[in-house]
């Protein structure tokens, strides 16, 4: 059933324009649900709301929900093309819910875990991820294995999280203290000027 629900999303994914560079289901599966679903011992042993940053087509968002049934998983997205086809998707997944916004007018440390696949440069997406996480939680990055762990841990510095661990094609950043409240920049200086 979690498989079949998972196999109309991608369906859909592949139909949409603008949304994937993938043609065919098969290097779809593997790159939006297999490597969404790498890490998920990591994410399943953080206990608590799941935030998918910049979440575009779903992933990792739409798989972790999927196989954790039992955790609130929201699909943030700022574009508004990308947020319908979002909300047409999650009425398969009860636990998702959908929010039109960027991650710098979020609430900030209100989810145990960020989550951002393909979002930004690492330094960037961790300025908009670490905020929205409470200490003990965490921000993981899906950022292949060609990422400078030493580069994302000097950003985590400045944004109360510990050094980086490397998970295979994820940098997992745990949050140890509360983010300085300078943080995230107003929207695009993150992207324009990054902490690293």
């Amino acid at each position: 059933m979690t498989e079949e629900r998972l196999r109309r999303w991608l369906r859909s994914l592949l139909a949409t324009p603008g949304l994937t560079s993938i043609s065919d289901p098969d290097e779809a599966w593997r790159v939006h649900v297999e490597q969404s679903l790498e890490p998920l011992e990591l994410v399943r042993a953080l206990d608590g709301p799941i935030v998918d940053v910049g979440s575009g087509g779903g992933a990792p968002g739409i798989p972790l929900a999927a196989a954790l049934p039992d955790r609130e998983v929201t699909l943030l997205e700022a574009n508004e093309r990308k947020v319908a086809f979002l909300k047409h998707a999650a009425t398969e997944f009860p636990n998702v819910r959908v929010v039109r916004g960027r991650a710098e007018e979020q609430e900030l440390e209100r989810f145990e875990l960020a989550v951002a696949k393909a979002l930004a440069a690492p330094p960037v997406a961790l300025e908009w991820c670490l905020p929205l996480v409470r200490i003990g939680g965490g921000a993981l990055l899906y950022v292949g294995s060609s990422a400078s762990a030493a580069v994302v841990s000097s950003a985590a510095r400045q944004l109360g999280g510990a050094p980086a661990e490397r998970h295979g094609g994820t940098l997992f950043v745990r949050k140890v203290e509360p983010t300085p409240a300078r943080f995230p920049r107003r929207a695009g200086i993150a992207r324009k000027r990054p902490l690293v």
